[in-house]
Order: C-alpha cells, then sequence, then structure tokens
C-alpha cells in the first residue's frame, strides 16, 4: 500500500517554501503519494508571473498583487532577511553548495507528479483568479483539503 504525504503550505517564505519542496521531491523519490494545500501566502509560491491580471479586482485586490512578490525567487527569507542581505547570502551559499533554486524545486515537485491545490477561500480573500496559478493547481475547498488530509500517513504544516 502507498504512503502519503501532505503538506499545509501556510507560508511564503523563501526557507520555508524550500524546506516544503524538498521534502515533497524527497517523498515522491520514494514512492509516496504527495499533495501540497497553499493557503494564504502559500499561494504565493504557485502564483503564474506570466498570467497575472488587475481585470475584475478590486482596489484592494490590485494593491495587494502589486505589493506582494511576483515570482517564486522573490519570496524573502523567514528570519535574517535584512532588506534581502540574508536572502543574497543563502543564495550564495546554495550556489557553493550546487543546490538546485527554490524554482528547481517547484518543477521537480511538478514532474514527479506532486498534486498541487489551492484553497478555494484563501484565492478569493486574496483576489487570485484561478487562470493567475500555475496549470497544475487545482481550487478546493477547506473540506476537501481535510478528506484528503484524514487519509494521508504523514500531515505536516508549514
Amino acid at each position: 500500500m502507498t504512503k502519503k504525504m501532505n503538506i499545509l503550505m501556510f507560508s511564503g517564505e523563501y526557507d520555508k517554501a524550500l524546506a516544503a519542496l524538498i521534502l515533497a521531491n524527497s517523498a515522491k523519490e520514494i514512492d509516496m503519494d504527495v499533495t501540497i494545500f497553499f493557503a494564504f501566502w502559500g499561494l504565493l509560491l504557485v502564483r503564474d508571473p506570466n498570467n497575472m491580471t488587475d481585470e475584475d479586482k478590486t482596489a484592494y485586490e490590485k494593491m495587494f498583487a502589486n505589493m506582494t512578490p511576483k515570482h517564486i525567487e522573490e519570496l524573502p527569507l523567514s528570519k535574517m532577511n535584512f532588506a534581502g542581505v540574508g536572502k543574497k547570502m543563502l543564495l550564495e551559499m546554495m550556489e557553493e553548495a550546487d543546490s538546485p533554486k527554490l524554482k528547481d524545486f517547484l518543477m521537480g515537485a511538478i514532474k514527479k507528479g506532486v498534486s498541487f491545490k489551492a484553497c478555494k477561500l484563501s484565492c478569493e480573500i486574496m483576489g487570485f483568479k484561478e487562470q493567475e496559478l500555475l496549470k497544475e493547481v487545482e481550487i478546493v475547498t477547506a473540506e476537501e483539503y481535510l478528506v484528503d488530509a484524514l487519509n494521508s500517513d504523514i500531515q505536516l504544516f508549514i
């Protein structure tokens, strides 16, 4: 019987996103089913920077869209960001260690078949339209997420 891991991705910070995507890719490598449920700030990981729009958005939604990172590589660090200097240091350390970038871990998870779900209510509150998310993302309700999480062997909140 295949084991299953479910990650609720609430954070929109680079290092936390890195941890979640490393775990998702690693779980797929050992033949686990993996679902990541993106809620609120976690939605910033799965925005498609090429398909963002201001069409049919309120003034607050437009301001919010313009004030948040447009691309996964623009996410700040959760600690020691120091106006981007800390993140620059982390990226240089990752490069020295020949580590993939965050977007590479995201693409790896997509290629390996990690299931990406976006919280319907979070999308509505934050003004994210379905077409603004990566095409691999399915919008689901919290109830649908919980049914999936109940059938998981590992449940993580990041």
